[in-house]
């Protein structure tokens, strides 16, 4: 059973294509990585596929025994070539401001590197109330369950498989590598095109959840 609407309630959001755009700067560092490691790497197809945790992608590009070594180097070359380049996801800063408005907090639980993650929300002007990094599908639960989260918003399958692991409800975003139609197959309780969406939706599901997740 799902969280009551008790206020003042959390919300938690994933950070990539969910509340950031992020390909433009992570290509850039994938490029940048390539030829700092003399490495093939086809950064439009690693972009397509953002959402699991970086390891899962590098191995597509090195050796096994590497990828700790070559994931270290992508971290610190990060802000160097990332943050600059990504923006905000559209609604992104109104999603937290209306959750902000109705006296919640807003958290970002994200696989992304948390001192990275902070960056970019910096650089963007979006003030989450906490930001938890390195957690990825199921994990995310431990971050959510922790923060008493009721609803958590991603654009990927896995981030509504946190959603379910943690008993909050899962909202997803269409606007990142899964569909809607994948995103309700996963089992999300509620699929928004984008986060311009999520304001009316949220102003509902504080008046009648059950309204809101039909």
């Amino acid at each position: 059973m799902h969280r009551t609407t008790s206020r003042p309630l959390t919300v938690g959001f994933d950070l990539d294509m969910t509340l950031i755009d992020s390909r433009p700067g992570i290509r850039a560092c994938y490029q940048a990585l390539a030829e700092r490691t003399a490495t093939h790497i086809d950064a439009d197809l690693a972009v397509s596929r953002l959402g699991p945790p970086l390891a899962e992608e590098l191995i597509n590009w090195f050796p096994a025994d590497r990828v700790d070594e070559v994931a270290e180097l992508y971290r610190q070359m990060y802000p160097e070539y990332a943050i600059a380049p990504t923006l905000a996801m559209p609604g992104a800063r109104e999603a937290i401001s209306a959750v902000r408005e109705a006296g919640g907090r807003a958290i970002v639980v994200t696989a992304k590197y948390a001192p990275n993650a902070k960056l970019h929300l910096a650089h963007l002007g979006i003030e989450p109330d906490a930001v938890i990094g390195g957690l990825w599908a199921e994990q995310k639960a431990l971050a959510l369950r922790e923060h008493e989260a009721a609803v958590y918003v991603g654009d990927h399958v896995g981030d509504v498989r946190g959603a379910r692991a943690a008993d909050a409800l899962s909202v997803a975003v269409a606007a990142g590598p899964c569909d809607a139609t994948e995103l309700r197959a996963a089992g999300a309780d509620v699929v928004l095109t984008d986060l311009t969406e999520f304001p009316r939706w949220f102003s509902a599901y504080r008046s009648d959840g059950n309204a809101a997740r039909a």
